[in-house]
């Protein structure tokens, strides 16, 4: 795969402001009911990053690509992207624009992704398929996992199933794409759409000093939590820049909620579909030997390879860039960003027999796994980010 248009690494050729209207937005990317999550509606945040100008800046332009409670799902989807049927709403091209931006603002801030990107998509001039895009968010005052996945919801994604992580009093919620037929050779944002996996800090169960941070920024907000999408499409924070004080009390008590307070809604990581890819990196354990022998650093935590009990889904990530942030008092640290994920998943025993050619997304693991999830969530951590790598 040749990448000749792909978004540089400095960010100045996306440095001058712009703004976009909510006049162009959909009505109900501004409202969701917990009916429509099925769940009780918890709460998110973002980051004053790079800005994009609209005037001289496409995200599909510039684009690398061209053309419940601790449970596990075990089932497969509908259609050839992993969707269960529900039709796309709204305008595909908009919606596809949205994952542009924010694909654009996630590989200008991290070279990982985007070298590995490129890197094994050179292989076999492969095509890249996304498996999911995570995101992480505040669990309270509207912050939480709906702020973020009410756009998604609003053309067409489908609630699926909750995981519970108590040890980092997480939770996450993923969502099914809707059934849109891609047209042949698609790729990246421009292929198969991705699932999309939302976690939130349960927040009343820290402790009254992070809680305050927590609530003082989320605070400040406003109604940011309505502009989550938007937020994270122009790399922005809906809040001010924290203090460097603030940041430290949040790390020493839980790294998620550091890299949410500084980081927000922007994409946590993207996860390309190991089995999609045509060269012999469609078997995991090859990509991860070939990633590691190009001189990146693999997440460690649990081993390289995190694998679900029944042996259908198989996961593991880079560890996470790191970037220069400057608090509002002045100070600059070192901060982690987003990382890539590798996923592969395999065939449900009853479809084991069909011949190679003839299987389809659909006739593979679907959904997440808790404690490949729990592992996969350390990529950001200050000892993944301090291990030398192997």
């Amino acid at each position: 795969m040749r990448l000749s248009r792909m978004l540089p690494l400095s960010s100045s050729a996306i440095n001058n402001g712009s703004h976009i209207s909510s006049s162009t937005l959909p009505p109900s990317f501004y409202s969701l009911t917990p009916r429509q999550l099925s769940i009780n509606p918890k709460n998110p945040i973002t980051r004053n990053f790079i800005s994009l100008n609209k005037s001289s800046f496409s995200p599909l332009k510039y684009s690398i690509f061209t053309n419940k409670q601790n449970m596990s799902t075990v089932c497969s989807s509908k259609s050839d992207n992993g969707s269960h049927d529900s039709p796309f709403q709204g305008g595909e091209s908009f919606f596809r624009e949205v994952l542009a931006s924010m694909e654009a603002v996630y590989l200008s801030r991290n070279p990982t992704a985007k070298a590995v990107l490129e890197l094994v998509g050179s292989v076999a001039d492969d095509q890249i398929c996304y498996d999911h895009f995570a995101f992480r968010t505040f669990g309270v005052n509207g912050y939480g996992i709906d702020s973020i996945a009410k756009f998604f919801l609003d053309f067409g994604y489908t609630p699926r199933e909750e995981l519970r992580f108590p040890a980092k009093k997480l939770r996450a919620l993923w969502f099914s794409p809707p059934s849109v037929p891609t047209s042949h050779g698609g790729s990246g944002v421009n292929g198969p759409l991705p699932r999309v996996f939302v976690s939130e800090l349960l927040v009343d169960q820290m402790s009254p000093q992070t809680q305050d941070i927590i609530k003082k920024y989320t605070g400040i907000s406003g109604s940011g939590n309505k502009h989550a999408a938007l937020a994270s499409a122009l790399g922005s924070l809906t809040w001010e820049k924290p203090l460097h004080s603030e940041f430290q009390q949040l790390a020493r008590e839980s790294e998620y909620a550091a890299w949410t307070l500084v980081n927000g809604y922007a994409l946590n990581h993207a996860t390309i579909s190991t089995h999609q890819l045509k060269s012999r990196l469609r078997d995991i354990k090859n990509l991860n030997q070939f990633i590691e022998k190009n001189g990146f650093k693999l997440n460690s935590e649990g081993g390289t390879l995190k694998v679900s009990p029944d042996g259908l889904l198989q996961q593991s990530s880079t560890v996470a860039d790191s970037i220069h942030f400057q608090f509002s008092d002045g100070l600059t640290e070192s901060v982690p960003c987003s990382y890539i994920e590798f996923a592969e998943r395999l065939v449900l025993p009853q479809y084991s027999n069909l011949p190679l050619e003839e299987v389809k997304e659909h006739h593979r693991r679907d959904g997440f796994e808790v404690g490949n999830a729990d592992k996969i969530f350390e990529s950001t951590s200050k000892e993944q980010l301090t291990r030398k790598a192997a």
